[in-house]
């Protein structure tokens, strides 16, 4: 009798399992990167502090190519990070912040690149190499203060491609 449920067990295992394979949740392909601390908007809505959409399952995807002034780097599906009205959270900062990267993919990097408005404030060299696990950035915000947005746009090196971050400060 025990012999015959560990073979019934077997057995319905096998057919079950090609069926949660094809059912089961599909991984993210273009899985790689943003800024979590201070949260940027993925990240707030990440963590449930905004109201979102896909983007809440996904922080780590707004990628697009190089060269856009966006928050969503350029994705309809992740439109409303560019609404400046949604509520995001500002983080309290003084003149210099120190913005946190977190990878689910690590590519090689030509720059990290910050900006408010179309000024860029800093620039920080990858040097062609995959970043380490890692990476944080310290930013002098300049004669920048009250409500602003900074927009972090990380310059991958082997393709066409930069991932984008937007974070909304209150700079004293």
């Amino acid at each position: 009798m025990k012999t015959h449920r560990k073979l019934v067990a077997a057995l319905a295992g096998a057919a079950i399992a090609p069926v949660i394979v094809l059912v089961g949740p599909v991984g993210t392909a273009s899985a790689h990167g943003y800024v979590n601390a201070p949260a940027s908007r993925q990240a707030q809505c990440a963590q449930n502090v905004v109201s979102c959409g896909e983007i809440k399952y996904e922080p780590q995807s707004v990628e697009g190519p190089k060269g856009l002034r966006s928050c969503n780097g350029g994705v309809a599906r992740f439109a409303e990070l560019n609404d400046n009205n949604k509520g995001w959270h500002a983080a309290p900062v003084g003149r210099t912040v120190t913005f946190n990267w977190t990878f689910t993919a690590r590519h090689k990097t030509t720059d990290y690149v910050y900006y408010i408005g179309n000024t860029q404030i800093a620039s920080f060299s990858g040097n062609n190499q995959q970043p380490p696990a890692a990476v944080s950035h310290s930013v002098n915000l300049g004669n920048h203060t009250g409500r602003q947005t900074v927009l972090a746009v990380w310059n991958i090196a082997d393709t066409a491609n930069a991932f984008y971050s937007c974070i909304d400060l209150q700079v004293s």
